[in-house]
């Protein structure tokens, strides 16, 4: 029993960001943004369709020639102590075969002290989660559109609890070279466990993310609009503690209407210089500002800033996101040219 609570309590420590989804599934780790680039943009960005070799762990449709031979190697020290990261690379066979991609996404939960049901020591335990992945785009004969899919393999390891599954990701890009317009859509995490933990086999987390980019014509600027976790609607439930009280004790609970729901699926970005050597970046994450606000009280919770420099074959990836008053990430990567 203690050794099931402590599974739980490492899922929850996985989804905390997550609060309105959380419980629902299980290899949470996986919606996690991959990058800082992407994590400065205010997260689940998938309409770049460029160098970043990134790109195609969160929309495979987006792997391209531009990534060929790119390294990239991204680490953030996340909340509570928790760490994560991920590993990219590209290849390109030739101009007929075109892109193949694989991938790496882990975390790590730390050291944790074990007690039994008397409150005894039984000693630390770990917990550390990974899953590797392969993908590949297409891009279809005569139009501007791109599909992608990509496989993964899922291993979970939670004290002595070990889960292993597999999962698929596709994706369909619109690139419109033009107007520099791109629109995506993504469905990612589609699988099963194939070893659960204490047989007992959970939903893998299903995500369906839409994004729009556009960059502007006299301006340095790049905008993303994304609509993340459309596989579900509402994603919001009234918190009790926002609940007021009139004169006759009469309590009126928080009220989630249509536009408030519609505006935590929403993610706002910006890049400036997006061609340039030197780039910054800026988001507004509206679900994570309005799930971690305090009542009465502004600490920023959703915004996101970042910086990007190109230094000859290497390019340096930082980004800041604020979580509430107690809690911020950073993350850091570093892309590498090996043509």
């Amino acid at each position: 029993m203690v050794k099931r609570i402590a599974v739980l309590f490492f899922i929850s420590i996985n989804i905390s960001v997550y609060a309105q989804l959380g419980g629902e599934s299980t290899y949470q780790f996986l919606n996690l943004v991959s990058s800082p680039r992407q994590a400065a943009l205010g997260g689940k960005v998938i309409t770049n369709f460029d160098y970043d070799v990134t790109g195609g762990l969160y929309n495979p449709a987006s792997i391209n020639p531009l990534m060929d031979n790119q390294l990239a190697l991204n680490y953030s020290s996340y909340l509570g102590g928790v760490s994560y990261g991920t590993g990219s690379y590209a290849y390109t066979w030739d101009r007929h075969v075109q892109t193949f991609h694989v991938g790496v996404t882990y975390i790590n939960y730390g050291t944790f002290d074990g007690y039994d049901e008397s409150g005894n020591s039984t000693g630390t335990f770990t917990g550390n989660e990974a899953a590797l992945s392969f993908g590949y785009s297409y891009q279809v004969p005569f139009s501007d559109f791109y599909v992608g899919a990509s496989g993964k393999l899922i291993t979970s390891k939670l004290e002595q609890y070990n889960s292993i599954g597999g999962a698929i990701d596709v994706g369909v890009i619109y690139v419109n070279e033009k107007l520099d317009f791109h629109a995506a859509i993504t469905i990612r995490n589609l699988g099963t466990q194939f070893t659960s933990y204490a047989d007992l086999n959970e939903k893998l987390p299903v995500e369906v993310t839409l994004g729009l980019s556009q960059s502007l014509q006299y301006v340095p600027i790049r905008w993303h609009l994304t609509f993340d976790n459309l596989q579900q609607w509402p994603i919001g439930v009234s918190n009790p503690a926002r609940a007021t009280t009139d004169l006759d004790c009469n309590q009126t609970q928080e009220k989630v209407g249509f536009l408030n729901a519609l505006m935590r699926h929403t993610i706002l970005g910006a890049e400036l210089f997006p061609e340039a050597g030197f780039n910054l970046r800026v988001g507004y994450n509206f679900r994570r500002a309005e799930e971690l606000r305090i009542v009465d009280q502004r600490n920023f919770s959703g915004l996101s800033f970042g910086i990007g420099i190109k230094l000859n074959k290497l390019r340096f990836n930082y980004s800041h996101a604020r979580y509430s008053g107690a809690s911020n990430t950073s993350f850091f990567g570093l892309q590498i040219d090996l043509r």
